[in-house]
């Protein structure tokens, strides 16, 4: 495999980085290391190891093709590992499938197993206590429609509302009704517990309900903390009703935001499911946090080589509502066309891109003013210094914005601020180059140097080397001369 890659230069020439970062999730169809290879190379920031699928072997080798595979090419890499959480399912039914007919009540079980007609079980014991009638269970990803009518001790009988086929193992989700069942079970905890081990960067957590649900995952991340290796950020999935109306304090609580539109397209008025995405992003703007945008994006692509004419419109509007992100699913792990469905995003983010580029400009000098206070009055030293950065940036048109961190902290204020030069994300710390593969606009770039001045020589050299500057164009230079020791900021407006 060949070390050189446009992608690993401050220019990318032929290959025209996306600002939308891209989500892949990792399987059959793109597990090998050649494979990994030309989706970095299509586009793809972070690699998504779905937890509910495979064993943490499974997933420690696909991690460590990854890491490998960034090395080679000199490409930081974003891992995140996605938890299964509390899935519910259906049980064995007898022949695999069962025709569900509005003329015909059908009973839910306790159990694994039932050979008595009409009848399911799941894998949510609990089930029975949790309903009562009026409610809904929504089966097959809400294809077919339940409405309780009556329960026993030991059965519920609903009447089928929306017929359809059920297969066995397929999901079952309960709408409206509260849960007993834990957000984090056993296998999630043994799997958190691998992360922090394994070094992962991100961990997804499904089926979020409220913000003790993330409390309570990072009270054991940093239990399970090793010396050496920091504690991932958490990821909260937005996928429940109960969620929706916590959602303030979930962000607030997360370290980023995945709005998971399957089961919540499930849980939530399908017809809603557009005016929902945009108000979870809108409330990550306004907490300065990350969000990306899943399910179905780029769906038929499984099969076909374009996608569907709603497909590449969804892909465009959830940029233009804001999203940091877009995640492929299937399409990647499973699909027969993976490379394809990466370079299709990529497509559509940077034609995207270039409405939002011409909206920036319009606004140049007043993007600055948009960053999120919260409430406060004041602004935080890094909200500060980010705003600053861009400030002088757009009175001095200046081509790029360098920023030098040891954090990232200030890259990601950068980042929500949405301004139209550049902005380099320099560090030495690969944790928070990988971090900021999650990060709007950012470009990601290991430095040597040490010092501001030699800082600011390396990035000079480096964009000459690359192709990158042109004379009489303008940079910004950020930079803390004390890696986060002191409350000091240092900036440069250097002219080539």
């Amino acid at each position: 495999m060949s070390n050189s890659s446009p992608r690993a230069k401050l220019m990318y020439p032929g290959n025209e980085p996306s600002r939308t970062k891209i989500v892949a999730t990792v399987g059959p169809s793109s597990d090998s290391e050649e494979m990994l290879a030309d989706l970095v190379r299509a586009g793809v920031d972070v690699f998504r190891l779905n937890m509910a699928h495979g064993t943490t072997d499974v997933s420690q080798a696909r991690l460590e093709r990854i890491r490998k595979v960034s090395g080679e090419l000199e490409i930081p890499i974003g891992i995140l590992a996605d938890l299964a959480g509390p899935k519910m399912r259906l049980g064995a039914i007898p022949g695999d499938s069962y025709d569900c007919d509005p003329a015909t009540p059908i009973r839910f079980v306790h159990g694994e197993t039932t050979t008595e007609p009409n009848a399911f079980t799941t894998t949510y014991d609990p089930l029975i206590d949790d309903v009562h009638p009026g409610d809904k269970i929504m089966l097959a990803d809400g294809t077919v429609v339940c409405e309780v009518v009556s329960k026993t001790e030991n059965a519920v009988l609903c009447n089928v509302i929306q017929g359809g086929t059920v297969r066995s193992r397929q999901g079952v989700n309960l709408p409206g009704s509260k849960l007993s069942i834990k957000t984090l079970q056993p296998a999630d905890i043994e799997n958190a517990k691998w992360a922090v081990a394994a070094g992962v960067d991100f961990l997804g957590l499904s089926f979020v309900r409220s913000p003790d649900d993330i409390r309570e995952l990072r009270e054991i991340l940093q239990e399970a903390a090793w010396p050496d290796k920091p504690v991932p950020h958490i990821i909260a999935k937005i996928e429940k009703p109960e969620a929706v109306a916590n959602l303030d304090h979930i962000v607030a609580a997360a370290d980023a935001i995945m709005v998971a539109r399957g089961d919540l397209g499930v849980e939530t008025d399908i017809a809603k499911i557009a005016v929902v995405q945009k108000q979870i992003i809108s409330a990550c703007r306004r907490k300065n946090k990350p969000v990306i945008v899943a399910t179905q994006m780029l769906e038929s692509m499984h099969t076909e080589s374009m996608p569907t004419r709603a497909e590449a419109t969804d892909v465009a509007n959830a940029i233009l509502d804001g999203t940091d992100a877009c995640m492929l699913s299937g399409e990647t792990a499973v699909g027969e066309h993976p490379v394809l469905a990466v370079e299709m995003m990529h497509r559509i983010a940077i034609e995207t891109e270039r409405l939002v580029y011409a909206r920036l400009l319009e606004d140049a000098g007043h993007r600055y003013l948009k960053l999120a206070r919260n409430g406060r009055k004041k602004a935080s030293l890094p909200e500060s210094a980010a705003e600053a950065a861009v400030y002088l940036s757009d009175v001095s048109g200046a081509k790029a914005v360098f920023a030098v961190t040891e954090s990232g902290k200030t890259i990601l204020l950068l980042s929500k601020i949405r301004h139209a030069a550049m902005t380099i994300g320099c560090s030495t710390n690969e944790v928070a180059l990988r971090r900021m593969c999650l990060y709007w606009g950012v470009i990601p770039t290991r430095l040597n140097a040490s010092t501001p001045r030699s800082m600011l020589e390396e990035v000079l050299q480096r964009g000459r080397n690359d192709g990158f500057f042109k004379k009489g164009e303008r940079i910004v230079l950020l930079s803390d001369p004390s890696n986060g020791t002191e409350n000091r900021r240092l900036f440069y407006v250097h002219e080539i």
